[in-house]
């Protein structure tokens, strides 16, 4: 029997084009004996601009639905996840060689740890990368850490939740991604943490590319009483279930 890591993936038509790409990235990942990926594609809405992207592949499932932004459409994509462990790669990014398998090293390693990150370079249009500062030290991520790292660093926090990989029965527990326009995985990311420990890998797992037609690069994205109105919702839900004492996640 296949061990499964299931790859989540929201997509719209503006950046289906990207989607080979991240394609290639998930080729040249190699895993131990015994375990392979599963590529869910969703797709925020139900268009012709997609399809045309999605590889011929049997690991890889595509489905389609109401738009209601990359939230839904990866809540929506778990009905089809199969995999023990779930991982983001948003359709614009790319998985750098063995990001998996360092995901799960580190999972298997630490029983008691139920998501881990990793290091990110942002990908340039000119093709240059750029790190990002104050990464922690590799290791343990303790329960409530990033909460109390994003609410004193202006809403940033020190690991970045494009790189997630949970534990699915976790992922389910929670409810999926948050229901906001965006920071649905930062809210996502806090929850978990406030109710689990996370790791982080310190060597490169993700290159997040920078393009025009990003979603976070949108002037709604940087809207103040947006955001603000956003990060109260994620900060209010991840200070609830730090409060739950008793509501703890059990890997065992």
């Amino acid at each position: 029997m296949t061990n499964l890591i299931t790859v989540m993936t929201a997509v719209h038509g503006p950046g289906a084009h990207h989607l080979p790409d991240a394609y290639k990235s998930l080729l040249v990942q190699e895993l131990p004996d015994g375990w392979d990926w599963q590529w869910v594609i969703q797709e925020d809405g139900r268009t012709d601009s997609v399809t045309p992207y999605v590889p011929d592949d049997p690991r890889v499932s595509f489905g389609q639905g109401r738009a209601g932004r990359a939230a839904m459409a990866r809540t929506m994509g778990l009905a089809r996840a199969e995999g023990e462990y779930v991982k983001v790669l948003d359709a614009d990014d790319m998985l750098t060689p063995g990001a998996l398998a360092r995901d799960l090293s580190a999972l298997i390693a630490h029983p008691d740890v139920s998501w881990a990150t990793s290091k990110v370079l942002d990908l340039l249009p000119d093709g240059k990368t750029v790190g990002f500062e104050g990464d922690p030290p590799e290791g343990v991520i303790e329960r409530g850490s990033v909460l109390e790292h994003w609410r004193e660093h202006d809403y940033r926090a020190q690991v970045h939740p494009a790189t997630l990989i949970m534990r699915r029965d976790l992922l389910l527990a929670l409810g999926g991604w948050m229901a906001l326009p965006a920071s649905e995985d930062t809210g996502l990311l806090l929850a978990m943490n406030a109710v689990s420990t996370g790791w982080f890998t310190a060597e490169t797992g993700l290159l997040y590319r920078k393009w025009p037609g990003q979603v976070t690069s949108q002037a709604a994205h940087v809207d103040e009483v947006e955001r603000e109105a956003r990060m109260a919702v994620v900060e209010s839900r991840a200070s609830v279930l730090a409060s739950l004492s008793d509501w703890r996640f059990n890997t065992e």
